[in-house]
């Protein structure tokens, strides 16, 4: 028989061999029967190998080593296909009908904090992340909230005391997303139009249009000549973006430490009104505090409620639905 011949002949048998194996143990038998290193059938075509002339051995080599890939490629995926579990059909009753699939759905909140971003993103702004865990300098001071001011309180704050900041001090859970302003005006420079969307905590007693835990989205643009009609347009545009052209809104003076002048923001919610944030011209302590110079830029900063966006769009009337997981609720959006 011819050297090649002998080739073709061992892979045709290998794979035969390997083919019919019907569980691991005849595939391993296969294996030590043509591969194996002793006494493997591998091993008279090595000898081949070594009785050809110089002529002969690029071929014959070139032709082992297809040989032996072709093999143990196979031996591999018979060895893999074995190894796969059987699925069983005990017991089971083809003709029944299936069990539909329950998909879950997207939390309301996420919903509306995605149609935020989409609403505000068409408007100019994009969007900036913060650490919920903040220290006292981005939640306080840079905002120019004071030491004996009434919301640093120890009472009005969850502080961490297990927890201090990298430059030392202690360490909160953050009480508001104007915190994400200050690092980003610590290192980006004018003009700058960003918002930041997420969770925000404060102690306020639980009822149904307060939590300890809520989110806020805040807004903030700064630039060389930003002013309070561009904040109060910015605002009605969105309220009615989201809320639809019945909204109507409305601004109360009022004092903020990082804001000056400052307002109050409600929207009108049945035969009331309901606030929903606060917004001002950014004071000039904090663009200071960022190393900004106040008589070169200017800008207008708010901060609104997202839950009570949500429950006035879809007619919640206790923000305690958000949280309490009940499948019923959160399956109608």
């Amino acid at each position: 028989m011819e050297p090649l011949q002998q080739f073709e002949q061992f892979e045709a048998a290998a794979l035969a061999a390997l083919a019919n194996a019907k569980d691991a143990a005849s595939v391993e038998a296969a294996r030590v029967e043509f591969l194996g290193k002793k006494s493997g059938r591998i091993k008279e075509l090595q000898d081949l190998l070594g009785k050809a002339t110089s002529e002969q051995r690029p071929t014959f080599g070139a032709k082992f080593n297809e040989v032996r890939q072709r093999v143990t490629a196979a031996l591999e995926a018979r060895q893999l296909e074995l190894a796969k579990p059987k699925a069983s059909l005990t017991g089971f009753d083809i003709s029944l009908p299936g069990e539909p699939v329950r998909l879950g759905r997207r939390h309301p909140l996420t919903q509306t904090m995605d149609e935020f971003k989409n609403i505000i993103g068409r408007m100019g702004f994009t969007v900036a992340n913060g650490p919920e865990l903040e220290d006292e300098h981005h939640n306080f001071e840079a905002l120019n909230i004071p030491l004996d001011h009434p919301a640093r309180d120890p009472l009005e704050n969850f502080y961490l005391a297990t927890a201090t900041a990298t430059a030392g001090g202690p360490v909160l859970l953050r009480s508001q997303t104007s915190t994400v302003q200050i690092r980003v005006m610590e290192k980006t420079k004018p003009p700058i139009r960003i918002v930041s969307l997420g969770r925000v905590y404060r102690p306020d007693t639980i009822d149904a249009t307060h939590s300890c835990m809520f989110h806020q989205m805040e807004g903030l643009m700064i630039d060389t000549s930003v002013t309070m009609a561009q904040l109060k347009t910015t605002l009605r545009l969105f309220a009615t973006a989201y809320l639809g052209r019945d909204v109507t809104i409305r601004f109360r003076p009022s004092f903020f430490p990082f804001t000056e002048p400052s307002v109050e923001v409600d929207m009108s919610w049945g035969q009331g009104w309901m606030e929903i944030g606060g917004a001002g011209m950014v004071d000039p302590s904090v663009l200071r505090a960022v190393g900004y110079d106040p008589d070169e830029v200017t800008g207008f900063a708010f901060g609104f409620g997202i839950e009570r966006f949500a429950m006035r769009r879809y007619g919640i009337t206790d923000i305690r639905r958000f949280t309490e997981n009940d499948v019923r609720f959160l399956s109608q959006f």
